[in-house]
């Protein structure tokens, strides 16, 4: 038997451009999709019109009330007052939409979202009555808007 006197080129041969390349994909692309994905979760267009300027969620609070208020105030609390304003002067379909955009901006908020909704059906009752409160019922966090319709009405 007789050996080979060519080197063995595959022991300690790390790889051509393509696999450091690779490599390098593999680290950054990872990173970098979390993060384009995390800032574009976070914008929420809260006037519901797409020409209008769009704020981060985490504006909530200094955008509603004054800084000083929202520091004590949780941010559900705060758009909770947001919203009960804005019902003073749009009617409840625009307000549920401000909810559910808020909702989908900041998922933090999902579980206080039938709260704030059946809040919102309640004052929408006493505002436009009961039968016009219930026209603008829609599955926004479920049917708590209309259950808040419901309970205040009876």
């Amino acid at each position: 038997m007789k050996h080979s006197t060519t080197p063995q080129t595959r022991r300690g041969h790390r790889g051509g451009p393509a696999r450091r390349i690779g490599r390098t994909l593999a680290l950054v692309l990872p990173v970098f999709l979390v993060l384009s994905g995390t800032l574009a979760v976070t914008r929420v267009n809260w006037t519901g019109s797409p020409s209008s300027s769009v704020l981060a969620a985490s504006d909530v609070s200094s955008t509603v009330v004054p800084v000083r208020k929202a520091a004590a105030q949780a941010p559900q609390d705060v758009l909770r007052d947001h919203l009960m304003t804005e019902l003073q002067e749009k009617n409840p379909g625009v307000v549920l939409t401000h909810l559910q955009q808020a909702v989908n901006g900041h998922p933090a908020l999902a579980r206080h979202c039938s709260s704030i909704a059946r809040a919102l059906g309640r004052a929408a009752v006493g505002i436009y009555g009961a039968s016009r409160a219930q026209s603008y019922a829609r599955p926004v966090c479920d049917t708590a808007f209309a259950s808040g319709v419901l309970a205040a009405h009876s």
